[in-house]
């Protein structure tokens, strides 16, 4: 079943002008409408007097009865008023304006065909009029009360599909967090366990490392963003951690201004970078590796920069999980408001651009 409902007052609340000409021209179409039925009925022509009196009646009638509701409108404003409470304010407006919309009619009409006013004496026309305005009124309300109720379920579903986004989103990107790489998993305990023998404070250290990585990546699943000092200290944990397995032919250096420090970026978003240097351009070089990460803000953007000396990108860029990762995961949080530069001249590096949040 249809819930009625009052229709809201912001319905009313537009300003007086466009409420007084739309209504007025709603006036003139039920005049129009009331003489071509008395023409009808009537199988004749009727004279243009009563034409016009017709037209100023209705005319003047539906203003009244507008501006009355109107006023009520904005002087009653408590949301907590019942419906049945708003029905019969809203009908005692209706018949409120047309009883003054009638004295004004026969007013305008005896200063247009000087004819004699009577005040509050015309009961014909008010037994006549109170049934048209019943009717009218009730058809408006409904019509009103019924668009009100389809509207909210509209809103309510806009408001669900929002929520269903929402949730997608955020399923997307828990997906898209970058999970502790297997071979990185095994090659980090394998480096303990021969470090055990050798090296145990190194062996100890790299545990604590280790723990450390898996706490931040476990932890607080639900948050998409970090800011980037705590963003940092994990990838040169991650590099710390690394730097057992390459030893010496790895060098790596993070920079990252000051005035950054507290800004916000994606969860995990510089990580998967850095791993894909280390396994796609420095892991099978035979020198010395140098990896330099840098976060720093250029006008409105935080500016995120992975650069390496190893083996330069292919001219055909086959994207894999990690850099596909970084765009879904970009995309899902700023749409199409960031960039990514993937170039090898005059360095080999990776540049993300995002908008700055605090």
């Amino acid at each position: 079943m249809l819930h009625m409902q009052a229709p809201e007052h912001k319905y009313f609340s537009k300003s007086l002008v466009k409420t007084n000409f739309f209504y007025g021209l709603v006036g003139v179409a039920v005049g129009l409408v009331i003489i071509i039925f008395e023409c009808v009925f009537t199988y004749k022509i009727i004279p243009v007097t009563d034409m016009v009196a017709n037209l100023v009646f209705s005319t003047i009638i539906t203003l009244s009865i507008t501006n009355s509701i109107y006023l009520v409108a904005c002087i009653w404003r408590s949301e907590k008023n019942s419906v049945w409470r708003f029905i019969l304010i809203y009908y005692g407006c209706n018949i409120l304006g047309m009883l003054i919309g009638i004295e004004l009619s026969y007013l305008v009409v005896s200063f247009i065909f000087h004819v004699p006013f009577h005040f509050l004496r015309h009961f014909d026309e008010y037994r006549f009029c109170f049934l048209i305005v019943i009717i009218v009124s009730t058809i408006i309300y409904f019509y009103r009360a019924q668009q009100g109720t389809l509207n909210a379920r509209i809103k309510q579903k806009e408001l669900d599909l929002a929520k269903a986004r929402q949730l997608v989103t955020q399923a997307e990107l828990q997906t898209l967090q970058s999970k502790i790489n297997p071979h990185f998993l095994y090659n980090s305990l394998n480096s303990i366990a021969s470090l055990i023998r050798t090296d145990a404070d190194k062996a100890e250290d790299m545990t604590i490392k280790l723990s450390r990585l898996f706490r931040y990546s476990i932890n607080s699943p639900r948050e998409n963003m970090s800011v980037v000092g705590e963003e940092m200290e994990i990838v040169n944990t991650y590099l710390a951690i690394e730097k057992v397995r390459f030893g010496d032919r790895l060098h790596f250096e993070i920079h990252v201004d000051e005035e950054v420090k507290n800004n916000q970026i994606p969860r995990f978003l510089v990580q998967p970078l850095v791993e894909n240097a280390l396994k796609h351009g420095l892991n099978d070089m035979p020198g010395k590796g140098e990896l330099k990460i840098s976060v720093n803000r250029d006008g409105t953007n935080i500016v995120i920069c992975v650069a390496d000396n190893g083996k330069p990108f292919p001219d055909e860029l086959d994207i894999g999980y990690g850099l596909q990762s970084t765009y879904d995961k970009l995309t899902l949080l700023y749409g199409e408001n960031y960039q990514v530069q993937i170039a090898n001249s005059p360095r080999k590096q990776i540049r993300i651009l995002i908008p700055t949040v605090k």
